[in-house]
């Protein structure tokens, strides 16, 4: 006799487009950012140089440059829009709803949508936040004011690290973004067709 409590078992997604999703989601995006973002982004702040190269002053214009790394940013957002797949398989597992059932059951399939949309809207305010706080495009030359740190400094030029490779990092994660939204609208109306397609068949 399995000891697994029947309502704890693994819930796959009920669509063709979710099960994608979570597969790209799960391990393209994630290993992208674990292991090419931490060699882009990794040794940033001990290269980040400014005129006159000084410790303190350094430290100052990039915590200016950036006030969130994006490694953590990006680990945020990640987190984040698993949030609302894991409150609805947690659901799931407590009602011991099967994987067809969420189609079947009006009320499953509403409850599936809206945790579907949720990533949308989560993924939506992380492009915004994104694009306010890294912009689209990373130069080579940040220009820092460093007046309230010390007046003989004032305005100073501080040289970013391997820009290049980190506005194609930046755009790749913008890609991302848009793609998985991409894929949640396409996930609701495979779930409104499908639906459709079991009632009429009713």
């Amino acid at each position: 006799m399995n000891s697994t409590p029947p309502g704890f078992r693994l819930l796959r997604p009920p669509t063709v487009i979710g099960q994608f999703h979570t597969l790209f989601f799960g391990s393209v995006r994630m290993f992208f950012l674990g292991v090419l973002g931490f060699a882009v982004y990794g040794n940033e702040a001990l290269h980040f140089s400014c005129d006159p190269d000084r410790r303190e002053l350094n430290l100052f214009c990039y915590n200016q440059f950036r006030p969130i790394t994006p490694q953590v940013f990006w680990a945020l957002q990640l987190v984040s829009v698993l949030v609302p797949g894991a409150w609805f398989h947690l659901y799931a597992a407590c009602k011991n709803i099967e994987q067809e059932e969420i189609l079947e059951r009006p009320i499953y399939t509403v409850f599936y949508i809206i945790s579907v949309l949720l990533r949308i809207i989560l993924e939506i305010i992380a492009f915004w936040l994104q694009s306010h706080l890294f912009g689209f495009q990373v130069h080579p030359v940040y220009v820092c004011d460093a007046s309230s740190l010390e007046k003989a400094f004032n305005v100073t030029k501080c040289m970013v690290p391997e820009h290049f490779e980190k506005t194609i990092f930046l755009s790749a994660m913008y890609t991302f973004t848009v793609i998985t939204i991409l894929l949640c609208i396409a996930e609701i109306f495979e779930i409104l067709c499908r639906r459709l397609g079991y009632l009429s068949n009713q």
